[in-house]
């Protein structure tokens, strides 16, 4: 069992930047794949960026590649994205998620947080 807290978010404007954290409990942390999600208003919640267990491997979304970093402290159990050049669609609620599998993809994981809201002005 893994429990998820995200911080970080609020209102930028365009051009600007973010740093979500997200902050996890419970034992097998560092074995856990991490991710983020993303939920617009009207919209499916969709896969933003994801790390595996070593951090040794990342990916993204086509969406925000070269603008969004993903990246794990497992000694501090804490889970980050970096959120540069921002746009207005990005404005959704970002939601840290956690996984058991090694390498889950893009599919929904299996524990969530509670969301952050990212509202990016033009």
């Amino acid at each position: 069992q893994v429990q998820l807290v995200e911080s970080g978010g609020g209102l930028v404007q365009a051009g600007g930047s973010l740093r979500l954290s997200c902050a996890a409990s419970g034992r097998s942390f560092s074995s856990y794949a991490m991710g983020w999600f993303r939920q617009a208003p009207g919209k499916e919640r969709e896969f933003v960026a994801g790390i595996i267990w070593s951090g040794t491997r990342r990916y993204y979304a086509d969406s925000v590649k070269g603008r969004f970093t993903i990246s794990r402290d497992n000694a501090k159990n804490m889970l980050y994205l970096q959120m540069n050049s921002l746009k207005p669609e990005d404005t959704a609620v970002y939601y840290c998620a956690a996984d058991p599998h090694p390498d889950p993809g893009t599919r929904e994981y299996d524990y969530w947080g509670q969301g952050t809201q990212v509202t990016v002005s033009s």
